[in-house]
């Protein structure tokens, strides 16, 4: 059987062994049978790349039924005013009970609230169709299990939910609205500054309190009355997710969040929403999910991986593993793949390649965050063949010190993160990596990257196996 060779120290032990073996005197044929051992245990070109293709090759998009279901059979109007809630979930409960199928959105503007899939359910926004999203909150009640900024709670349903489903999808050229602006959903996040009207603050913070005090979710009742602002498009629970070459506009909150997934692609789709905490993919808990071919531009992270947050992550103790995201572009944002900072659960086997980065309103490429209260471990993090016009704070970010910094009693662990053929135009620093003197951050490798414009040095705090290989600063090598 075949020895998988998973890292450079690794590699050097097993050929020095085989060939301190090879100046021994062999029987004929010994010699020719161990150099195809030797060439067998070479690692690929890019060593750790091999999971990546394996995760992918396993992920497989549902298929559904050719049946068809235009909402428009079922009583929706397409002029923008009429409520088309009841119609939409009419053809959905239909679809199912017909086996699967697609339930079609045609060219239109329709008005709906909360859309519920059910197994075997594709819906499907054809071209030029719009489904535009109530702006009444009451449309989104009763409360359903959800999570929200990493805690479970019963809170307002998000626009687009599936719960303990298999074989869902969204497709389409079509668009999705929210509709959130600063009147309408946004305000809920108060402000730094005096608030307008009611805000989440107060129920942000009783909740945080419930999960440490261990309140049992189906008692943390929040939804009217608390402003926690909805998700967007939330499957919960479920196997083979499927989002497909839709536009996504004006999210009250985060755009895509698979939650405790399994299966999910994420194909082709165009994120443009500037609003707080408007995060455009956030992989919660899942495992095995493929992003590619996507465009970002958002008011928070482009892509962020997470796994529940502080005890209530703990409690449920899931990790997002195994995520590949490639061919993707990223403009506005705060970090374009970002782990953290809900990741008390843990994250491993992060892939991501072949995108491109480029606004001085994007803050970072690559973004590891969390602290002692979240903690979790971050492992085997690989990123290739990225490449970055301008960031305004620093290419790769690792930092132990966000939001409540060292002031909890789970120190996190970020290990194996491996930076390959990235380039870089301009950015403030190269570098920010922050750990902890009693926790550092472990075994960094930069390999054949170049980064020009870098206007400040490095802030290296605490880091344990940082290497550089044929890297550039400035044209300068880096040692």
């Amino acid at each position: 059987m075949r020895q998988r060779v998973t890292s450079r120290r690794q590699f050097l032990r097993l050929t020095t062994a085989a060939g301190a073996a090879l100046l021994v005197p062999a029987p004929f044929g010994f010699t020719r049978g161990l150099d195809a051992q030797v060439r067998a245990l070479r690692p690929t070109a890019d060593p750790g790349w091999e999971m990546a293709d394996a995760i992918v090759a396993r992920i497989k998009a549902p298929v559904f039924p050719s049946r068809v279901f235009p909402i428009t059979a079922y009583g929706a109007v397409g002029d923008g005013e009429k409520d088309c809630t009841t119609a939409i979930r009419e053809a959905i409960t239909a679809c199912q009970a017909a086996g699967g199928g697609r339930v079609v959105v045609p060219k239109g503007r329709f008005l709906t609230g909360a859309i519920h899939l059910r197994s075997g359910v594709n819906l499907h926004v054809a071209d030029g169709a719009v489904l535009a999203f109530s702006r009444d909150p009451r449309q989104f009640l009763p409360v359903v299990f959800t999570r929200w900024e990493g805690v479970e709670l019963m809170n307002y349903s998000p626009l687009i939910y599936a719960f303990e489903a298999t074989n869902v999808a969204i497709t389409g050229t079509g668009t999705l609205d929210g509709q959130a602006s600063d009147e309408f959903w946004w305000p809920w996040k108060g402000a730094a500054g005096p608030a307008k009207g009611p805000n989440q603050n107060a129920a942000r913070k009783r909740l945080i309190e419930m999960q440490a005090q261990g309140v049992p979710v189906a008692e943390r009742v929040f939804g009217d009355g608390s402003c926690l602002r909805p998700n967007f498009v939330q499957p919960y629970r479920c196997k083979n997710v499927l989002i497909e070459g839709v536009t996504i506009v004006n999210s009250p909150m985060w755009e895509l969040h698979p939650v405790l997934c399994t299966n999910v692609t994420v194909r082709n789709v165009r994120i443009a929403t500037h609003g707080p905490n408007n995060d455009g993919c956030d992989p919660e808990s899942c495992k095995d999910v493929l992003i590619e071919g996507c465009t970002f531009d958002t008011g928070d992270d482009c892509i962020a991986l997470k796994s529940g947050r502080n005890d209530d992550g703990r409690r449920v103790n899931v990790p997002v593993e195994n995520v590949v995201v490639r061919d993707c572009t990223m403009a506005d944002g705060h970090g374009g793949v970002v782990i953290g900072s809900e990741i008390s659960g843990g994250a491993r086997n992060i892939f991501a390649e072949r995108c491109r980065m480029d606004s001085p309103q994007l803050d970072r490429a690559l973004r590891m965050k969390t602290n002692s209260v979240r903690g979790g471990v971050i492992e085997h993090v690989y990123m290739r063949d990225v490449t970055v016009g301008q960031v305004a704070e620093a290419v790769v970010t690792i930092n132990y010190f966000y939001e409540e910094g060292d002031a909890g009693k789970f120190p996190p662990i970020v290990r194996d993160v491996e930076v390959r053929r990235v380039t870089s135009k301009k950015s403030l620093h190269a570098l920010l990596l922050r750990g902890y003197a009693h926790d550092p951050i472990q075994d960094v490798r930069l390999v054949d990257c170049t980064f020009d414009g870098v206007q400040k040095p490095d802030i290296v705090e605490h880091v344990t196996g940082l290497t550089f290989s044929n890297v550039k600063v400035n044209g300068e090598i880096r040692k």
